[in-house]
């Protein structure tokens, strides 16, 4: 079977939504893991904190140069990520998308290179 990313992606300047359909969010993401978990399609999964939280590491020229913030400015980020494993890309797509409804947020799918 072939792995994909299913990434999450965030406005995170946006407005925060209530925190009940947060809440719901996060039960819907848990039963659309122990789903993943049940098919034998789960490898790994989790959200991440802000962009602001991270640090860009760049080795140039024999020296190592770390940078505070997001590696690039968008107006979404990376919010967090499934890795999976599915038999083709409509059933990574199909995965997506129950994703995409558990979480409310868009979904992209990328598979991974083969060795």
């Amino acid at each position: 079977m072939k792995q994909y990313l299913l990434s999450v992606h965030i406005d995170e300047h946006a407005a925060p939504p209530p925190e009940e359909e947060v809440q719901g969010a996060y039960g819907a993401v848990d039963k659309l893991n122990q789903e993943l978990q049940a098919a034998g399609a789960w490898v790994f999964a989790g959200g991440l904190h802000p962009s602001s939280t991270a640090t860009v590491v760049r080795g140039q020229g024999g020296q190592v140069i770390t940078t505070d913030g997001p590696y690039a400015e968008t107006k979404e980020q990376l919010g967090g990520i499934w890795i999976i494993q599915a038999a083709d890309l409509d059933a990574a797509l199909e995965w997506a998308a129950r994703g995409s409804a558990a979480c409310g947020l868009a979904v992209e799918v990328r598979p991974f290179q083969e060795n």
